[in-house]
């Protein structure tokens, strides 16, 4: 084995990858019952951190760069002038074991330039993980990104040896998609994943009745976005997610802010890359929107397309809709507790089991959790020593983030007399 060549793939294809943010592991619970390598239960995952915040354990890497399209956005894009580099199939499996052996990943996550053909290349994935799984005994996680247009037979097979499977739709609107990569088709992009829907509904039908029926792609599947290639605004984004969602039943949908790669007149300048806040604000979004109970045009509609950048989406809607409060958390449902700012789902269900036993007033909530910088003007308790109802939206808005400035200033003050 040439190992210099080998290192040089490697910079140059695991450098590639880093635009792919949709390499979360969690949900997947292959265990490791052959005393073979790896184990891709929660328990079994070791974690890392990016730069960015992102928890990873993943040799995340390209199967190559060289690819047949020529989508503005990408930085493998054909006409872009960069090193191209490509691995066999040996060596990333090699790679993989011998990587997992040191201890330095627990899985695979494995995306591909599209060379020859979506099926070619889809091919060749789907023989990295088969390999791993039937030759090396790997137990461990396996994430392999679906290829636009790869044929449904590829795409079953798979979801018989990854964990989750991924196709990002890479632009939010069919009209951007047009106009940043006209070569590809929405068709293309949507087939892999009603596929791959379809076959873990019919997998999980048939474990029902067949205890040993496989499991198939047991972590589900998900997808990415750009955000501020093509101009959407966060409505738009927001309602491609929600009908991903909806539709596709993704486990996750990732947004990543688009970092300019190459001077394209239908881009954006080079150095005017999306702030890390945007992509931010868009999660908490996803969140509500899944967990809190919150509909998509309650945060975002004609007269609010774009999320504000001061605040969280939460705060901001409940400034524009001061009518529902203040909210008694001693009386109310879990839906309204869930929508004042400052206050999580586990401190509601805190909440909801806490006050079937006594009144719950300032100081219990603050030992319980919630944020009373931000939810101590959206609701009452059994205390009145804080009971100013007389603010509007912009001077509640006004005094939160002055609060919020304080606390900083007290923990960057913190750390400063750690150091001295």
């Amino acid at each position: 084995m040439n190992f210099e060549r080998i290192r040089e793939k490697l910079n140059i294809l695991a450098d590639a990858a880093k635009y792919d943010v949709s390499c979360a592991s969690s949900g997947s619970d292959r265990t490791n019952k052959t005393k073979g390598l790896g184990n891709a239960s929660k328990m079994g995952i070791c974690h890392s951190y990016t730069a960015d915040g992102r928890c990873v354990s993943l040799l995340k890497i390209l199967l190559t760069n060289h690819c047949i399209f020529d989508c503005a956005y990408c930085v493998t894009r054909k006409s872009n002038d960069v090193p191209r580099a490509a691995f066999k199939v040996q060596e990333v499996v090699d790679l993989t074991i011998n990587f997992y052996r040191r201890n330095y990943i627990e899985g695979l996550f494995l995306s591909s330039g599209i060379f020859k053909s979506p099926d070619h290349t889809m091919e060749r994935l789907v023989a990295v993980a088969k390999k791993l799984r039937e030759e090396e005994n790997f137990n461990g996680y396996i994430h392999l990104k679906s290829i636009p247009g790869a044929s449904d037979e590829l795409m079953y097979e798979a979801g018989l040896y990854a964990d989750r499977l991924s196709v990002n739709i890479e632009v939010p609107t069919i009209s951007g998609l047009k106009l940043l990569a006209p070569d590809k088709k929405h068709e293309d992009f949507t087939k892999p994943m009603e596929k791959v829907k379809n076959e873990i509904v019919r997998y999980k039908s048939e474990q029902k009745i067949i205890k040993s029926t496989p499991k198939y792609a047991p972590a589900g599947q998900s997808t990415q976005m750009i955000v501020g290639a093509s101009g959407e605004s966060d409505k738009d984004i927001m309602y491609s997610a929600t009908y991903y969602y909806k539709t596709y039943n993704m486990k996750r949908v990732y947004y990543s802010g688009y970092v300019p790669v190459t001077h394209d007149s239908r881009l954006p300048a080079i150095g005017s890359q999306v702030p890390m806040l945007r992509e931010n604000r868009l999660y908490q979004t996803d969140w509500l929107l899944r967990f809190y109970g919150f509909s998509i045009g309650e945060i975002l509609n004609k007269q609010h397309p774009n999320l504000d950048m001061d605040v969280d989406p939460k705060l901001s809607w409940a400034l524009r809709n001061l009518h529902y409060f203040p909210v008694d958390v001693n009386t109310a449902d879990k839906r309204l507790l869930a929508r004042i700012p400052g206050i999580g789902m586990q401190s509601v269900d805190k909440i909801m089991k806490a006050r079937k036993f006594r009144k719950l007033n300032w100081d219990h909530l603050k030992k319980i959790g919630v944020a009373l910088n931000r939810a101590q003007y959206f609701m009452v308790c059994d205390s009145r020593h804080w009971e100013r109802r007389d603010l509007d939206a912009d001077k509640i808005k006004g005094m939160v983030l002055q609060n919020s400035k304080g606390k900083f200033r007290n923990q960057y003050s913190t750390q400063l007399s750690l150091f001295n």
